[in-house]
């Protein structure tokens, strides 16, 4: 039976990991750069989910602007995040600015309650469902649709990244911002544009799996948010491949333990593995271990 399920929970697995992938994207660049864990990132995700609740109901926009429009405001979300609550502490210690990150979760989450209510909404379907069966598994065209934004939105920033200038700059930064600035590089601008990339890709994942389940509310985005902080340590933080090929990782693995009846569970085995990997590579799959001089 489970040899029968296989490939369909795997097209499943890879579809939920394409937005842990971009969740995941979103740690591992800021971390890179500043070596922050923002753990309002997942948040950033339920508010660009609610934003494109909004466009959609009330403006009555197609997806595909409404997505736009949210990844634009998540991105500046992501920017007024970064100038109010985490520059200012840019020289603080490591635990006040991850204090200050949980505090600036919680500020959206209740935030978002105050504002909107607790209740669960449904996300206006767009798109008409349609499936196609392809013999051993079925796939439907919002699945398609979810993992080719997905891949499109990932090769977009691979360019930004490698081929522009302000992606250099990102590159310089995560060396040594020191020397970056040194160098003439506006270190507090590329900051603030790594900030705008990951939670512009957060809030097209909160569009993504709104129209994918269908439901939406305040505190949606805390346990994705730390899957997918899971997916970025699990691939090599830092590294923008790992990041990606965690989430699709933490994807399956979350499906195939609903494919084994493990459903009640699936959160225990995604962590468990997690614990047994950074036992046997500390730094992810990807990433190399580096000795620091004390």
């Amino acid at each position: 039976m489970f040899l029968q399920q296989l490939p369909q929970q795997l097209v499943n697995g890879i579809i939920l990991g394409s937005v842990y992938a971009l969740l995941a994207l979103g740690y591992t660049m800021v971390y890179g750069i500043i070596k922050l864990i923002n753990f309002a990132h997942g948040d950033i995700y339920m508010v660009g989910a609610f934003v494109g609740y909004y466009i959609i109901s009330f403006w009555h926009l197609p997806f595909w602007l409404a997505l736009v429009i949210t990844m634009a405001a998540t991105a500046c979300l992501g920017m007024l995040i970064e100038y109010l609550a985490y520059r200012p502490l840019r020289n603080s210690p490591r635990i006040s600015v991850l204090i200050t990150a949980i505090g600036v979760s919680f500020f959206l989450e209740y935030g978002m309650v105050f504002l909107v209510g607790a209740n669960t909404r449904s996300f206006p379907q767009v798109i008409k469902t349609q499936q196609y069966n392809l013999g051993i598994f079925t796939v439907s065209n919002i699945q398609v649709l979810i993992l080719a934004v997905t891949l499109l939105l990932m090769v977009a920033l691979q360019l930004i990244v490698q081929k522009t200038k302000m992606g250099k700059a990102m590159r310089a930064v995560s060396v040594d911002s020191d020397a970056a600035q040194l160098m003439g590089i506006n270190v507090n601008s590329t900051i603030s544009f790594t900030f705008a990339l990951g939670s512009a890709l957060a809030g097209a994942g909160g569009v993504l799996i709104g129209l994918y389940y269908n439901s939406l509310e305040p505190l949606m985005g805390m346990t994705p948010g730390i899957k997918a902080f899971v997916a970025a340590v699990l691939g090599g933080i830092g590294l923008i491949p790992g990041a990606a090929i965690g989430g699709f990782l933490i994807g399956i693995l979350e499906t195939l333990a609903n494919a084994l009846n493990l459903s009640s569970f699936r959160d225990l085995v995604v962590y468990a593995v997690f614990i047994i990997i950074l036992l046997v590579r500390p730094a992810g799959l990807l990433g190399k271990n580096v000795k620091e001089k004390v």
